[in-house]
């Protein structure tokens, strides 16, 4: 095959079928000329490497079928880049906390694994780190291709940017302390997130539940671990942690229940007059997690606790909401059976303080939609 053909045909690998046809030979016409150009000045036939001195000076096939293609050249353009940059920053860094607490965690707990502990949170910290990045060049790249453009893009409002403060490192080691002026700083008197007043924690709240929701999924779909959660230590040695089959049949109701939440804090963010809306939508999303927690209750067993050749079961349950259950924590010891008991009895209390939270919720949403007056 002539080096010009072959050189044709990678140009044409690269085009949109419709379009390859008439471009090619637009290309061919080029080449010839430049050819037929160059043996007039010489006298002679070009050899194969003269023609592709020539094709060298057009381009390479990528290249030059890049000029045809039609759409974006960029998998992200410097339109969308800012806000790629700013999730990135912002993720990197809720991440990096979240990586932080649990290594503090696992340090309290098992002082003499804190190397592993270490190198867990940077595993976490990495794995989450490029599933975000993934994530955001993914969406940017959709939006680019299909020029999609989100009214964030153009209709943005000054007293709206206060919660770009996620994606400063400076407020966030300020906001350790815990002081009045790092409170001021992200979220001073009178600013706005998103419409809603600071001085009001409804959009904050559902600012920050977004945010711990997000990390939630990450979690949840194995996208980033925490240290400490899946193994621990006793005075036996090390115990690992694992979760029970009603883990399994509950992922996908727990992951939609996750995502319906955070719809809802979307709604509270950019509809923040839709009261009535939003009481409306809360009140399936509690009734959905009462489900949940009444099937963790009726499953019983939450998880196996494995230490050596020894196990024992974390069981949870109504009967374990008592004062008989409380009693005997109290006087449980250190060994695999009373850890499980007490892991079992403690997580069967929060349980039903956030069922108790979820049912005063729905009740709370029905009074909100017989007095409100906004639609």
């Amino acid at each position: 095959m002539d080096v010009i053909e072959r050189y044709l045909e990678a140009v044409a690998a690269q085009l949109p079928t419709e379009d390859r046809e008439d471009i090619v030979a637009e290309l061919r016409d080029l080449i010839l000329s430049r050819v037929e150009a160059r043996e007039e000045e010489l006298g002679r036939t070009l050899t194969d490497d003269e023609k592709e001195a020539i094709l060298h000076e057009i381009g390479h096939p990528l290249v030059v079928a890049a000029r045809y293609r039609k759409g974006p050249d960029s998998l992200i353009g410097p339109e969308l880049f800012p806000y790629w940059l700013f999730g990135a920053k912002a993720g990197l860094i809720v991440i990096a906390a979240v990586q932080a607490l649990g290594l503090l965690v696992h340090v309290l707990g098992a002082p003499a694994d804190f190397g592993r502990a270490i190198s867990q949170a940077f595993h976490g910290f990495f794995s989450g780190g490029l599933t975000l990045l993934g994530a955001l060049t993914l969406a940017g790249a959709i939006m680019e291709h299909y020029d999609i453009k989100p009214t964030w893009l153009t209709q943005w409002r000054v007293r709206d940017l206060s919660a770009f403060g996620l994606a400063d490192p400076a407020k966030w080691g300020a906001s350790m302390t815990g002081s009045d002026k790092a409170k001021a700083e992200w979220l001073p008197k009178g600013a706005k997130v998103w419409g809603l007043r600071a001085e009001t924690p409804r959009a904050a709240e559902a600012l920050w539940s977004l945010i711990a929701s997000a990390v939630f999924i990450l979690w949840w779909i194995g996208a980033i671990n925490f240290t400490g959660l899946g193994a621990f230590s006793l005075r036996g040695g090390a115990v690992s942690v694992t979760a029970a089959p009603i883990w399994n049949l509950l992922f996908a109701p727990i992951l939609a229940w996750v995502v319906a939440g955070m719809a809802v804090d979307g709604i509270t963010l950019w509809r923040p007059g839709a009261g009535r809306l939003r009481a409306f939508l809360k009140i399936p999303v509690a009734a959905a997690g009462l489900w949940i927690g009444w099937r963790l209750f009726e499953a019983g067993h939450w998880a196996t606790l494995t230490q050596g050749d020894q196990t024992a079961r974390v069981v949870g349950g109504t009967t374990n909401v008592s004062l008989e259950a409380l009693r005997a924590i109290n006087e449980a010891g250190r060994g695999l059976a009373d850890t499980a008991m007490t892991l079992g009895s403690v997580l069967s209390w929060a349980l039903a303080i956030i069922m108790l939270c979820l049912a005063f919720d729905i009740l709370t949403q029905m009074w909100r939609i017989a007095t409100m007056k906004d639609c």
